[in-house]
């Protein structure tokens, strides 16, 4: 072999060899100069994640209760020292137990040589936000880095023997209370009943006599003395009862308070029963507010889904119908929490976080308490119902729905039987009859007045003749003909006000028009929602698009055909022969300082203030004119104005059996009143019982009691 050839081969080597040394000495160097970022680029080219990540990694599965994956990314030694059970256990019942949401981590600083990571941690819980500088400790192995898990992990300074505490304190939920501050919803003083178990002589049969007496079953009565903590000469609650005394007057019969009284009379006869006054959420008004304030309940579990993240518990009471419902966000509150650390002998170590209770807001309502137990105590025998509002505001006063039922009993316990009587009873006293809308009869008759003035199809001078009781406009009606009860001349608007006749405004209504006539109505809120907080039946003058022939258009002018207007909205239309034209908003909430007694406008100027002073002066001689149909409410006092009605309600044109609806809406015809009035009431089933007097009647007696207010 040439030796220059095997010189050539050794250089080359020689040459291979240094530059394998100048190499290692070059990443020698470079990992001496960049120190922990070297390591960091091995450690990654063999696919290993840094402390860093991993801690970034650990706690993202906090919140996604992945307690799992959290364990899989511990150390060995960590991992047995401590079994996945134990460790989800652990972690679970302390981040689950504080509500733990969406965590935040910000590392600070990564010391190589501890393989300990120092970050800043913030999360929201249920007392608040939680915010702590900790570390945590890695140990390298074969697959790369575990986590050194300890307690402290969860926060700085907790121990294995330590606890983490959660203390709750419940809002007081706030009063409902009307105008003047009558308490319409909020605690008050009821009965419970209870058994000392010790006392007891025939166990058996007291058990039965008072499952009887309070309308429950054995069984119930039987669970609760079993509870653990039950000792026998502890007072064992079973069943909450109104308190028999004044408070049930406002609302009830005599024969109602009597049964009450004869029943804790009966139970305290029972030896070893004990009746003790406890508070309660309960309705000082009961039947005669119940439709209108509602009650509250206990939460259920599609309450705790649907209010998810707004602080309801299981023990939590929500609003379930009425203004409890409508503003249980201001009545509610919110609970206080504080999250605190214990040591083994339940020492408290530290605060982690405090969040004070705040207790609900107390709502004012526009209603006077005593007007709505005066109506009911008018209607309550009645299917009916009633809306008031101050027509110069549009405050509204009173809403009344009857028969009603006794919101108490949601909160004290109804029985089977009870809810089983309630809705059952053909009169439906769980009905809201002040939402619905109703045919209005000869109430309706005004509007049309005001529709036909507008549109100038009505000249209230003309003479639209006398036909006798019964009129049909020609022969293609057939047998159809529209009768009315009173004859009197000259037949103009005025007159027919008062005399309400309805052939008068049957042939109005075919002067204004189907067309005009749907375009008016559209224009007063029919085929809209009321702007109210209760949600309310839209309006209709027709059940379909239009109103289909002469004859309903004929009908409807005096508030038959198929008209239905809800009463609260029948109100705003009243409101505006009052307000000169314009319809007020109605509203529920009371406003305080310059707001209060201010009037907001649903339609302003849906009439002319000529036509609203024409029409109201016709009104004014329905009520004081001796020839009037309201005149049975006339006043020497305060000048009223207002219109009866009564609805035909019949399956068919030749039906003769069927029912009539009594309306009369009556209203201070003058802004210098001292004690500003519109109501509209309505009561079915007054046919044989005289008709819209029946309704007239009623209403007489609760204007006496409003206008003599403050004598």
């Amino acid at each position: 072999m040439d030796r220059r050839r095997i010189s050539k081969r050794r250089k080359k080597s020689k040459g291979r060899h240094a530059l394998l040394w100048i190499g290692a000495a070059v990443l020698g160097a470079v990992v001496i100069a960049t120190g922990v970022y070297g390591v960091r680029f091995l450690m990654r080219e063999r696919g290993w994640k840094m402390p860093e990540e991993l801690l970034q990694e650990y706690m993202s599965y906090i919140p996604q209760q992945e307690y799992g994956k959290m364990y899989g990314m511990l150390d060995a030694e960590t991992a047995a020292g401590i079994d996945m059970d134990s460790f989800t256990e652990r972690n679970s019942a302390i981040y689950e137990g504080i509500g733990i949401q969406s965590m935040a981590v910000e590392v600070l600083d990564y010391n190589k040589e501890e393989m300990a990571v120092t970050y800043q941690t913030s999360f929201g819980t249920v007392a608040g936000q939680i915010s702590f500088d900790n570390k945590a400790y890695f140990r390298k192995g074969e697959e790369g880095y575990g986590l050194v898990w300890e307690d402290s992990l969860i926060f700085p300074g907790l121990g294995p023997e330590d606890k983490v505490r959660v203390a709750s304190t419940g809002p007081e939920r706030g009063e409902i209370l009307d105008r003047e501050g009558r308490l319409l919803a909020g605690k008050i003083t009821a009965s419970s009943v209870g058994i000392v178990p010790g006392k007891l002589e025939d166990r058996e049969q007291a058990i039965r006599e008072m499952a009887e007496l309070l309308e429950i079953s054995e069984e119930s009565i039987e669970k609760k003395l079993s509870a653990k903590w039950v000792r026998d000469d502890y007072f064992v609650p079973i069943k909450t009862l109104p308190k028999v005394g004044e408070l049930e007057r406002m609302y009830e019969t005599e024969e109602e308070t009597l049964q009450k009284v004869e029943r804790q009379e009966s139970l305290l006869a029972i030896p070893g029963v004990m009746i003790t006054d406890t508070e309660v959420r309960g309705y000082p008004y009961g039947k005669a507010a119940a439709h209108l304030v509602g009650y509250v309940q206990n939460v259920t579990a599609e309450d705790l889904e649907k209010h998810a993240g707004e602080g309801y518990t299981a023990d939590s009471m929500i609003g379930r119908t009425g203004a409890e419902s409508l503003f249980e966000e201001e009545l509610r509150g919110e609970a206080g929490y504080r999250i605190y650390i214990t040591d083994a002998d339940g020492n408290e170590k530290g605060t982690l976080a405090n969040k004070p209770v705040q207790d609900g807001q107390d709502v004012r309502l526009t209603i006077d308490a005593r007007l709505q137990q005066a109506l009911y105590g008018q209607f309550w025998e009645d299917k009916s119902c009633s809306a008031a509002i101050d027509p110069g505001t549009g405050e509204v006063l009173a809403l009344v729905s009857t028969p009603s039922y006794d919101d108490n009993d949601f909160i004290m316990g109804m029985s089977e039987d009870k809810w089983t009587a309630l809705n059952e009873d053909e009169k439906q006293p769980l009905y809201n009859r002040f939402r619905q809308v109703w045919c209005p009869g000869s109430s309706f008759k005004p509007v049309t007045a005001a529709v036909g003035l507008e549109t100038g199809a009505v000249d209230p001078a003309e003479d639209y003749g006398n036909e006798g009781s019964s009129w049909q406009k020609d022969s293609s009606w057939g047998s159809y003909y529209i009768s009315t009860l009173h004859t009197y001349e000259p037949v103009i608007l005025e007159n027919a006000l008062i005399y309400s006749d309805n052939i008068y405004f049957a042939k109005a209504a075919l002067k204004i028009g189907a067309e005009a006539m749907e375009n008016a109505l559209a224009g007063l809120g029919f085929g809209e929602e009321v702007p109210f907080d209760i949600r309310m039946a839209k309006s209709q003058y027709s059940n379909a698009e239009h109103i289909g022939t002469e004859i309903q258009l004929a009908d409807s002018g005096y508030g038959q055909g198929q008209i239905l207007v809800n009463p609260l909205h029948l109100a705003c239309i009243y409101s505006a022969f009052y307000k000169e034209g314009n319809m007020v908003k109605p509203y529920l909430q009371y406003r305080e300082g310059t707001e209060a007694g201010q009037a907001e406008y649903w339609i302003e100027g849906a009439f002319g203030s000529d036509t609203a002073k024409t029409v109201l002066e016709g009104l004014c001689k329905v009520v004081n004119d001796p020839h009037g149909t309201g005149y049975a409410a006339h006043r020497e006092d305060v000048l009223l104005a207002g219109k009866t009605g009564t609805a035909e309600i019949k399956d068919s044109k030749e039906d003769t059996s069927g029912t009539e609806l009594g309306w009369f809406v009556v209203f201070t015809a003058e802004d210098t009143a001292e004690r500003p009035l519109l109501l509209v009431s309505m009561a079915e089933d007054v046919k044989d019982r005289g008709g819209s007097g029946y309704v007239v009647g009623k209403v007489k007696t609760v204007l006496s009691i409003w206008f003599a207010k403050g004598e």
